[in-house]
């Protein structure tokens, strides 16, 4: 800094208002020392600036897995809110293991991120209180946390799965399987509940073959898929209960002789050229609203942690209009 200033003509303190964007520095002052910051190669210290602000400019961003397509618009929407704020975002992928989660999650606390954006992977998040009773900003995403109360901003995976079997059943279909992911994650829970909760609405039952819940390995999703269109009460429609369920589900349905419905949870890449109906959640919009509280939180928001829930739409391109068989 004191080569800038001396090639700048200034003093200290105008190179560090210019730095930092402060007010009080002349257009023409603030030209000059940018020319010799750009001269002389100059670059700002960080690790001296966290010391001095205690602030890091830095969040933390842990989702289940990077390379799921759902992730992306949601990790793009968190980079762009942080960018505005100043703010740089680093993220990493739990691989849906919980033990993995915390070992990231408190690796990204050790480097004193300013917050955290987490897309839960467990269902015990009391690892995180000593890290959040010091101040550290932290807010769910997609599923809520364990054990503990916390912001979350989720999606309505109970009317979206209820919205989108009730558009089944408005089609004739009485048959109907449910295909998801795990038990235990809150939003396979969630979109298993709307489906029971709309074919009871109908009057309808739900035979233990029609519904089926586990990995979404296309091995495992595949064999569900056939049983169920095999089974002595075969299902005349299938609801999926995410997007990687859902490709399975349409390359099985392909090969199958007879056309059968199918409305999936998540859009997936191509839908509307293939014609696959959807319940389609606004992963961007969960991405951008976790980062804008995330920030309220940085910025010295206080209350009781909040809840926002996003609706979703049913997208119907033809696979979820296919009647039963006569």
């Amino acid at each position: 800094m004191k080569d800038v200033a001396a090639r700048a003509g200034v003093g200290l303190k105008t190179v560090s208002r210019v730095v930092n964007g402060e007010p009080g520095v002349t257009a023409d002052t603030e030209r000059r020392v940018r020319e010799a910051i750009e001269s002389l190669g100059f670059r700002r210290n960080d690790s001296a600036r966290v010391l001095r602000k205690g602030r890091t400019a830095t969040v933390g961003l842990v989702l289940e897995d990077l390379a799921d397509p759902f992730y992306g618009p949601l990790s793009r929407a968190v980079e762009e809110v942080a960018r505005a704020h100043g703010a740089l975002l680093f993220n990493g992928s739990s691989a849906e293991d919980p033990e993995r989660e915390q070992e990231l999650a408190l690796a990204l606390c050790a480097r004193r991120v300013d917050g955290l954006v987490v897309i839960p992977a467990g269902e015990d998040h009391r690892y995180l209180e000593p890290e959040i009773k010091a101040g550290m900003a932290t807010v769910f995403v997609d599923r809520p946390a364990g054990r503990i109360d916390a912001d979350a901003v989720l999606s309505d995976s109970f009317g979206g799965a209820h919205d989108g079997v009730s558009h089944l059943i408005a089609h004739g279909h009485r048959r109907i399987g449910f295909i998801g992911d795990h038990p235990r994650i809150h939003t396979a829970a969630e979109r298993l509940r709307g489906y029971r909760a709309a074919m009871e609405q109908a009057g309808l039952p739900v035979r233990d073959a029609w519904v089926s819940l586990g990995s979404t390995a296309p091995e495992r999703v595949g064999t569900a898929v056939r049983e169920m269109l095999t089974a002595p009460e075969p299902v005349t429609a299938v609801f999926s209960g995410n997007n990687r369920v859902t490709v399975t589900v349409v390359r099985v349905l392909a090969a199958h002789p007879e056309p059968v419905a199918l409305v999936g949870f998540d859009d997936i890449e191509l839908a509307d050229l293939l014609g696959v109906t959807v319940v389609a959640q606004d992963a961007a919009a969960l991405g951008r609203a976790a980062a804008e509280c995330l920030f309220r939180r940085l910025d010295g928001a206080d209350g009781p942690p909040e809840r926002l829930v996003l609706g979703t739409a049913l997208l119907a391109r033809g696979s979820g209009e296919i009647r039963p068989p006569a």
